[in-house]
């Protein structure tokens, strides 16, 4: 049997003792500079206890130190610039807007100026609501967006967010692996101190995103919190709850954008896709022929009241005209002598023959269109000129009636500048006949003077005069 000496003996060497300089004077030392940041107030801790009696119902009770406010802040502010994804919108500041348009019109100029203006007071004092109008491309999110880059940039917190992806942000705490809770979310966003809310009116409306944005908009009402809305859409369009409390002339300014698609330029702007008045640029005021050599006294005198009355409209463009006679007798081409004389004085105009606005509509429901339909029936029902060719040659499909109503009853009550031409005895739905035939609103013109084509020129008129005079 060993003896104990031998056995240690046989023991491996051991490690010297480590110096006073080991590990051990590392983690001492790494200590020691935490604790140099550590919160002098409350130790790190993040928490205090109030300095009350007894008696005091907050004895004992923690509140949040200063630090400890400051850290909920910052991650609050970092949640809420997660949601803005601001980064993607940085180009979009004052600098970099065009106040005065490209290719406007003077009072297309000195709405956008109006516009800019007010935008730009109320970013650097954001008080109330600011609500922008206008159709796509005019430049609300521009200006939204420049609100939301120059309050950050002088130290202020903004939630700049696309309706659509606010109700998405919503819905994604509803997931067992959301790293925030629904409550917490909802309330970030509620209770932010500058709110611009882009796109209202393009999410989908179910029941709860209508719910929810009303919540949203009561609150920030009832608060009197700063909010901007963009929407391309009308107010009597939005959620009657929502719009009573943005209409309210005590807590918003409602600003109407007038120009058009910034993406289009110079002679572009305001000329659609859908218009085909580049098909009648020959059919003017002045190529118009009143067929006074050939045509009766009473046609030819109903041709020259259409002709100036054509012209007066022109100048003035106010509610609406239907044109009505026989196929060529020239109701199309005072339509489009009325277009181009509004396009030669910087002004957009839409022509479109009635089947084949029907057409582009239902293009827009093809997966591969470009155009949503929303986009196209709003940049018809909208434009501030449009003429409707050969109205009543479309197929009667419950469809195409249920479309066209929309379109002229938006217009009818929007009072927008709107031409009709239609044959003379073509058959209406009582729905858009009532529109048509209302005096107060359209002028209901019939022209008396047979087809064009094909009749003797205007020298031959002379010729057949001359003969029959020597008879």
């Amino acid at each position: 049997m060993k003896s104990v000496d031998d056995i240690l003996k046989q023991q491996p060497n051991m490690p010297e003792p480590p110096a006073n300089n080991g590990p051990q004077d590392n983690v001492d030392e790494q200590l020691v500079e935490e604790q140099e940041w550590l919160c002098p107030v409350c130790g790190g801790s993040g928490w205090l206890r109030q300095d009350v009696v007894v008696d005091d119902p907050n004895f004992g009770k923690l509140i949040p130190c200063e630090c400890k406010v400051r850290e909920n802040e910052v991650k609050r502010l970092s949640d809420l610039r997660t949601i803005s994804n601001m980064r993607t919108m940085a180009r979009f500041t004052f600098d970099s807007f065009e106040p005065e348009g490209i290719g406007l019109t003077e009072e297309r100029r000195r709405n956008l100026r109006m516009a800019y203006e007010t935008v730009f007071g109320f970013a650097q004092k954001p008080e109330g609501w600011l609500i922008l109008l206008g159709g796509y491309g005019c430049g609300k999110t521009h200006l939204a967006a420049a609100i939301a880059n120059y309050v950050i940039e002088q130290g202020q917190p903004a939630l700049f967010v696309v309706t659509p992806d606010l109700l998405d942000h919503l819905r994604s705490t509803y997931s067992p692996y959301s790293t925030t809770s629904y409550d917490k979310r909802f309330d970030e966003i509620r209770t932010t101190s500058l709110l611009i809310l882009d796109d209202l009116g393009a999410h989908s409306s179910t029941p709860w995103a209508q719910e929810k944005l009303f919540q949203i908009f009561n609150y920030r009402y009832n608060a009197q919190l700063p909010t901007v809305v963009t929407s391309n859409h009308e107010l009597e369009e939005i959620d009657v709850r929502i719009r009573s409390r943005i209409i309210d002339p005590d807590l918003s300014r409602i600003m109407t954008i007038l120009a058009p698609d910034f993406r289009q330029s110079g002679v572009t702007q305001g000329i659609s896709e859908l218009s085909s008045l580049s098909l009648h640029a020959d059919q003017t005021f002045e190529s118009f022929d009143l067929r006074e050599h050939e045509l009766d006294r009473e046609k030819a005198e109903n041709l020259k009241r259409a002709f100036a009355f054509a012209r007066n409209f022109a100048a003035t463009p106010k509610d609406w005209i239907a044109f009505s006679g026989a196929y060529g007798c020239g109701k199309t081409h005072l339509a489009a002598s009325i277009a181009n004389e509004r396009v030669r004085a910087g002004e957009p105009a839409l022509f479109v023959v009635v089947p084949d606005l029907l057409d582009h509509l239902r293009a827009t429901f093809n997966p591969n269109s470009p155009t949503p339909y929303d986009k196209r029936f709003d940049e018809v029902r909208k434009a501030p000129l449009l003429v409707l060719d050969d109205l009543g040659t479309q197929s009667a499909t419950p469809w195409a009636e249920e479309k066209l109503y929309q379109l002229f009853n938006y217009r009818y009550n929007a009072r927008l500048p709107t031409i009709i031409t239609m044959a003379k005895d073509v058959d209406l739905k009582p729905r858009l006949k009532s529109l048509i035939l209302d005096v107060g609103r359209c002028t209901p013109f019939e022209i008396m003077a047979p087809s064009y084509r094909g009749l003797p020129t205007r020298n031959m008129g002379k010729t057949r005069k001359r003969q029959v005079s020597r008879r």
